[in-house]
């Protein structure tokens, strides 16, 4: 049992759905990063979290995971390219932590996949730009949003 006292359900706004995010472009930026085991146990990865900062998906998150170190190496191949790609869209060529790649906007790539295990829709990311890029792909309630100039697109 847990003591709940004190605790209000009427000031508490309802929980939101957490269906995939529409296909398309969206302003975000990396809030955290970390180096986790994979699931085999015989690698690691950087797992990034990215937050949207704009539009009507704003504070919705994203990760990517980038197998680093891993035995297979076309799997570290593709990793390192993705890191590079996120590296140069927020403008920091030669990281020594992670945590340098955080906090600076830039522009997602998402796509929507089935996932295999439960069927459902997930996101992934399929690639990263500079935030100021302009994008012919994003969501057209993001294109309306985008309009409002965010500070950072200035």
């Amino acid at each position: 049992m847990a003591n709940l006292e004190g605790f209000d359900a009427t000031e508490q706004d309802s929980m939101r759905s957490f269906e995939a995010l529409p296909k398309g472009d969206y302003i975000a930026m990396a809030t955290e990063s970390e180096m986790k085991p994979t699931k085999a146990g015989n690698g690691n990865y950087l797992q990034i979290t990215f937050k949207v900062v704009d539009g009507p998906h704003k504070d919705r998150q994203i990760w990517a995971r980038l197998n680093l170190d891993n035995p297979n190496k076309t799997a570290v191949e593709i990793a390192q390219r993705e890191l590079g790609d996120i590296c140069k869209a927020v403008g920091v060529l030669r990281p020594k932590d992670s945590s340098e790649l955080h906090g600076i906007p830039l522009r997602l790539k998402v796509g929507v996949e089935k996932r295999k295990d439960t069927g459902e829709f997930s996101n992934k990311i399929t690639g990263y730009e500079p935030a100021n890029a302009a994008s012919s792909n994003a969501p057209a309630q993001a294109q309306a949003s985008a309009a409002s100039n965010p500070p950072w697109a200035s």
